[in-house]
Parts: structure tokens; C-alpha cells; sequence
């Protein structure tokens, strides 16, 4: 299987971790040698639920039995979209009542941006430095890392740069501006939560200037952060809210909600104002239902913290400098890059899993599955604190 991945299937890093998967159930994912590892990265926060949930499946099988792809994306009417979209209006303020469902995270970035420039009829995109929404020409050109960015100009223009939690840069969110673009907590940045108000008070200056606030719940949605969406936790209500990942339950949806009035402006002047084939897809519908489901009926939401305070509790060791974000979406910072990727490849041979932040180059990402349970929880801690240990040892 390794040669063969390397050889046929387009790589994203020079050094993939060429993991040769077996099978995944629950909180574990099985080596073709037979071993477990421990999962502490859900899939880079898409596996909400962990592996092979029963709800999940169930779902997944009751709509193969039906019908899979029928008509292209808002046509036909078909129930799994349709009662996700619903669930969806019935769990967020009034002012988000209309889903538009698509493939991912950044398309649904894209559908946002171009969704905010007709509303306002303006151009400017405000984002963040250090943010990370996609990859996609409309993500991508949200980025402010210009080494990322460079080999792939030109990008969309119109977007200028933010400070995340600085007040002082408010006054660049004009008259001009369509959108301000915010990760509610930033995620390849190291898990920045907001402070001070700060999105509060974006939320005001964009009111006070016409303009319109897109939070990207991508990776903090779904109960991640102890709230269904994290921007509960900070007393506003963007215009448009962004989704994906834990959004599927581990099957590929991207999600953007906004007022009907707004959502309206795509399907006319011109029509087709956003089209996809897949979005929407029956299957993958069914899926994020049963996930939503599962997340709201349950616990799940509430023990996020509980865990949180768990990990908190048992993480503390000399190489650990901080640990930032918030609920099971957290960020374990080490003394330098070169310490967090001894642990992290050293705790895969032991039997953990772990895995990198985008930007901050300290970080040992830990973001479980919501349903990984104390035990495990203690498992793991127990792990990386060993590994800690013997890196400490030889340095």
C-alpha cells in the first residue's frame, strides 16, 4: 500500500506519514499490522463522532437503499438536505434560517465571499493575518502568508488584513468593505481564542458601516468548543455562518447559513449565483443529520468541557509551555518546532496520534473525537506525557 500511495496518488508534503489504514471504529484506527492507535486528531477535527458511528451508518445505509445522486444541487426536492437544512434553522438565531449545503469548508468560504459581495454590492474582503479558511482561489486569497500564497497569483483581489483581537485595526472596516472574514477561534494560527470582545465589537463596526461579519465555524462548529457553534460562547451573530468538517460525522460537506432574504440574491440576477452538482448530496446529507442529531440529543455538547478540563488537568510537564483553545479543540505548545514534531512522530510509534498546526509551528494539535471517553482520554495524556518525558530526557 505505501509504494503504491506514494507512487500513484498525488502527495500534499513531500514526507507523507503513509499510514497504512486497516480499519478505524470508535476512538482507535488499526494499522494493517494489526496495531491501535489511538485517535487524538479525529480526522483533523472531521471525525465528530469517531469512527463508524451507529447512528452514522445506519443513516448512511437507509439512504443507499433509497436513492444516491438524482438531480444537480437545488432542483429537486429530497428529504435528507431538506431536514438538515431545517434542524439546522431550528438550532441557530432567527437571523440564520437558509443553508445552502455544498462539498467542503473553503467552497463554502467561497460561496460566503461571493454571497457578501452581492448583498452589499461592494468589493473589499477584510480577513485576518494568520487565518486559515481554504484552499481554494477565493480561500486562498484570504491567506496572508505571501509564501503560500506567491506561486499561485494572482488571487482574487479586493482583500486587505486585519489583526486578530486588535481593536486598533477596526477603522479599516469601511463603507467600502463587503465582509469581514473571521475564523471565530483561528486554527492554524495555534487555536487563538477571541478576547476583549474583539468579535463583538467587529460585528458593531460592521454594522455601523453596512458591512457584513462571515465567521468560519469550520473546525470550532458542531460542539467542538462546548457550544453547538463557538460563537455562542462570545455574544454575537455573524451574517453568514461557515461550516465543514464535523459538520459530515466523516463524510465530505461544507455548509454556509445565512437570513432567507440574503440567500435569495444567488438564485436570481444572475441565476445560478453559486451552483454545485454534489452539494446537498442525499447520502452525505443523511450523514450530518444523524451527526447533528446525535450532537444536540445527547451530552456530547456539555462533556466537551468537562473533557477539556480533564486534558488541562493532566497535561502539565516541563515541555509544555501552554495549551490553548478551547473544549476538544486544543493546541499543546512545546519550547519550538523541532520538540513538538519529535513528540508527535514518537507518540504515532507508541501509539497515539497527533498532528501538526498550519502556522504555529510549536503546536501538538489534539482535537479527539467529541465521543472519546475519559478512559481514553487518560490513555493518551499518559502516552504523550511518557514521550514528553524521554525527548526531556535527551535534550
Amino acid at each position: 500500500m505505501k509504494s503504491d500511495f506514494l507512487k500513484y496518488q498525488a502527495q500534499t508534503t513531500p514526507h507523507p506519514l503513509s499510514f497504512e489504514v486497516d480499519r478505524a471504529e470508535g476512538s482507535y484506527i488499526y494499522h494493517k499490522n494489526g496495531k491501535a492507535y489511538l485517535d487524538f486528531v479525529a480526522g483533523v477535527s472531521a471525525c465528530s463522532l469517531g469512527h463508524q458511528h451507529p447512528r452514522v451508518k445506519k443513516a448512511i445505509h437507509k439512504q443507499l437503499d433509497t436513492y444516491l445522486h438524482v438531480m444537480v444541487y437545488g432542483e429537486y426536492a429530497q428529504e435528507a438536505p431538506i431536514q438538515l437544512s431545517k434542524l439546522l434553522a431550528s438550532l441557530l438565531p432567527d437571523s440564520l434560517n437558509s443553508t445552502y449545503l455544498v462539498n467542503s469548508g473553503t467552497e463554502a468560504i467561497d460561496g460566503a465571499i461571493k454571497l457578501a459581495r452581492r448583498v452589499t454590492g461592494r468589493s473589499e474582503i477584510i480577513a485576518a493575518l494568520d487565518a486559515y479558511h481554504g484552499n481554494s482561489y477565493g480561500a486562498l486569497s484570504l491567506m496572508s502568508h505571501e509564501e503560500r500564497v506567491a506561486p499561485f497569483k494572482p488571487v482574487i483581489g479586493g482583500v486587505s488584513f486585519i489583526k486578530f483581537n486588535c481593536q486598533r485595526y477596526l477603522e479599516r472596516i469601511t463603507t467600502k468593505t463587503a465582509a469581514v472574514v473571521l475564523e471565530t477561534i483561528q486554527g492554524g494560527a495555534g487555536f487563538i481564542v477571541p478576547q476583549h470582545d474583539f468579535l463583538r465589537k467587529v460585528k458593531e463596526r460592521c454594522q455601523k458601516v453596512g458591512a457584513l461579519l462571515i465567521l468560519d465555524e469550520i473546525q470550532p462548529g458542531f460542539g467542538r468548543t462546548g457550544k453547538l457553534f463557538g460563537f455562542e460562547h462570545y455574544h454575537v451573530v455573524p451574517d453568514i455562518l461557515v461550516m465543514g468538517k464535523g459538520m459530515g460525522g466523516g463524510m465530505p460537506i461544507g455548509a454556509f447559513t445565512a437570513s432567507y432574504e440574503h440567500m435569495q440574491l444567488l438564485s436570481d440576477n444572475p441565476k445560478l449565483g453559486h451552483i454545485t452538482t454534489f452539494g446537498g448530496h442525499p447520502v452525505i446529507a443523511a450523514a450530518a443529520l444523524a451527526t447533528l442529531q446525535e450532537i444536540t440529543e445527547t451530552t456530547l455538547i456539555e462533556d466537551t468541557l468537562k473533557k477539556e478540563q480533564l486534558f488541562r488537568k493532566l497535561l502539565v510537564h516541563p515541555l509544555l509551555t501552554e495549551i490553548r483553545g478551547k473544549g476538544l479543540m486544543l493546541a499543546a505548545l512545546t519550547p519550538n518546532a523541532e520538540t513538538t514534531t519529535q513528540v508527535i512522530l514518537k507518540c504515532q510509534e507508541e501509539g497515539l496520534i497527533l498532528f501538526w498546526l498550519l502556522f504555529e509551528e510549536r503546536a501538538i494539535r489534539i482535537t479527539p473525537p467529541l465521543t472519546i471517553s475519559e478512559d481514553e482520554i487518560r490513555e493518551g495524556c499518559a502516552i504523550l506525557l511518557r514521550v514528553l518525558d524521554q525527548v526531556n530526557a535527551k535534550s
